[in-house]
């Protein structure tokens, strides 16, 4: 079982300005939302990423982006990634879910 520990915690200021909207009457943001939530977006999956890159060598491509895709649809639903992770990791029986 991977450990992952490194994963910042604290939630981003602006998440709740940039997601009030809802999906049928987006809003338009200033482009210096947009360019805030691009960074906060891929600084939360980067760690991520890097982490299914290491898992695909060891597993495989398919297994490694359906467990990534898991943890960021956890976290998408209020999981703390810890905790994401976590949960995913603990749905696997040697390296299968």
């Amino acid at each position: 079982m991977h450990h992952y520990n490194n994963y910042p915690s604290s939630p981003n200021p602006h998440y709740g300005n940039l997601v009030q909207h809802s999906y049928h009457n987006p809003q338009p943001y200033p482009a210096q939302q947009i360019q805030q939530l691009k960074q906060h977006t891929l600084s939360m999956v980067e760690p991520f990423v890097q982490y299914g890159l290491q898992e695909a060598q060891v597993t495989s491509h398919l297994h490694a982006m359906r467990e990534v895709a898991a943890i960021s649809y956890l976290i998408g639903k209020g999981y703390d990634p810890q905790t994401a992770y976590l949960t995913v990791e603990s749905w696997e029986v040697n390296e299968v879910f």
